[in-house]
Parts: C-alpha cells; structure tokens; sequence
C-alpha cells in the first residue's frame, strides 16, 4: 500500500491510495467503477497475479482511501490523476483495465498521453461513448430526466440511493444474482465515498463525449460487457465502443448485469486472461 501525490498545481495535491503487488510481470492497472474503490477487484487481483502480472489498482479522487478534495472531478483532471500513478510507478507496456466509469480515464488517456506506455486496453462495462442522450448522441442510453433523477435522489439521501444502486448494479430483471454479502460489501466501498465527489463524478461520466477519445485508440483493445446490464445498458455503450475500434475484440457476458466482475468472476477473469496472453 501506498499514497501517491497527483500534482496538479501548488495548491492542488491530492494524495491517491494505491496497491501495488510488485513482481516482474507486465503491469496490468484496474481502475474502478463508480462509487467503489480499488478493493471493488478483489476477485481479479488473484488471478492475475497467479497469471504472472504485476496488478496496480488505486482509488480515484473523491473515493475510497484517496483525498476527497472539492474540485477535480473532470476526466481531463481524473486521467492526470492515472497519469501520475503511472508515473510514479515508472510504469511501461501496460494494459489499463477500465470498468463502468473507469473506462473513460482509459478513453480520455489517449487524446491527453497517447500509447507510449500502453501494450493493450479493456474496456468493462464501460461508459463509453457518451452516455447521454442528446440531438447529436441519439443512441446514448441515459436520458436527459433519468440524470435528473438520480442526481436529485443521492443529494436527498447518500446512503438510501447507494442502496438502491448497488442493487440494480447486481440484479437482472429485478432479481440480485449476487449473493447479500457480496452487495453489502460494495455497500461499504460507496460509503467511503464524499458526497460531492459522487454528485460531481456522476455528472462527468453522464456527461463527457468520448467518441474523439476513441477514434485514438491504436492498441490491442477488449470490449467485455454484461448482456443484462440495467445501469450502462450493453446496445448503448460497450456495443457502441466495439464498433468504434477497428478490430476490437468483444465477449458480451449472457446473463451479466453491470457488476459482472463479481457476479460472473470466473468468466470475466478467464476472457481478461486470454486476452492478456495474446
């Protein structure tokens, strides 16, 4: 375990928390959903350490064990933040592994840092690109009332809307396929989270259009989503993204709703691991 200073300005430091299991292998850097944190991929970090990688997760600004400041919650300011944890590390020839909002830091990476240290990316459950609808995104799946909505829902009550989230997060048809235990535990990850920083990170990954980001995209790239995913609903986002990376590879997840990392473990680690091998 370790904090990492993102620099962003004298007055704007903000300490990361970052786990880092070392070794020799190739750096594989998973980076969380929303409102989690880094612990969210306890069930990938074994197997690709087993694998042979070296696994890097932190948590983002505003989350888990990081800083909470009040400003920063822009993905320009959001993938600086990646940027500095690579760096940091001296990280080269990595693959970053993006899930839900994450994979717009792995988006917006290349328009501000490009390939240079990049081997390959996967894109999990991600937003991209662009989730909400608009005249110019008519096939973004997230209305304009539905934002609304859920803005007005987690500035009335933080802990009754993580609730309810973190639900349909793990559910299909209305059914949760995880078990309580396991809910509960995300539970525990969003309450770490400061409020502002959820309304403002939740405003960012509805809002920010990263179709120009992924034209860029120019290395090995994975797109694995859930076919059942109710919070970034497959045909919107992770269909979308396949189609605008020329010869991206695609496991759609039958049976998956958005949490597939949990509920569907064993598959999502074996697709990761095949495509990390290739």
């Amino acid at each position: 375990m370790s904090e990492i200073t993102a620099h962003h300005g004298i007055l704007n430091d903000t300490e990361l928390h970052v786990d880092d299991t070392g070794g020799s292998g190739r750096a594989v850097v998973l980076i969380h959903g929303w409102p989690l944190s880094g612990e969210s991929w306890k069930n990938q970090v074994p197997a690709l350490v087993d694998a042979g990688y070296r696994v890097v997760t932190y948590d983002r600004r505003g989350f888990g064990r990081s800083d909470k400041p009040l400003t920063g919650y822009g993905y320009d300011t959001l993938t600086d933040d990646l940027e500095a944890v690579l760096d940091a590390l001296d990280l080269h020839d990595v693959t970053l592994v993006g899930f839900s909002m994450g994979g717009g830091e792995v988006a917006r990476y290349f328009s501000r840092y490009g390939i240079g240290r990049l081997h390959s990316v996967v894109f999990a459950s991600a937003v991209p690109p662009y989730l909400l609808h608009t005249p110019g995104n008519p096939d973004g799946p997230l209305s304009a009332a539905e934002a609304a909505k859920m803005t007005a829902a987690l500035t009335a009550n933080k802990d009754a809307f993580f609730d309810d989230f973190l639900t349909q997060f793990f559910s299909v048809d209305g059914r949760l396929v995880v078990t309580e235990q396991q809910r509960q535990e995300a539970l525990a990850l969003a309450e770490q989270a400061s409020k502002l920083a959820a309304l403002e990170a939740m405003a960012s990954f509805a809002n920010t259009d990263f179709r120009d980001d992924l034209a860029l995209v120019s290395v090995p790239a994975l797109v694995i989503h859930g076919d059942s995913d109710a919070t970034v609903p497959f045909e919107g986002s992770g269909a979308r993204t396949h189609a605008a990376i020329p010869g991206s590879e695609l496991h759609v997840i039958a049976g998956g709703p958005h949490g597939v990392t949990v509920s569907h473990a064993e598959e999502w680690n074996r697709v990761v691991l095949e495509f990390l091998a290739k």
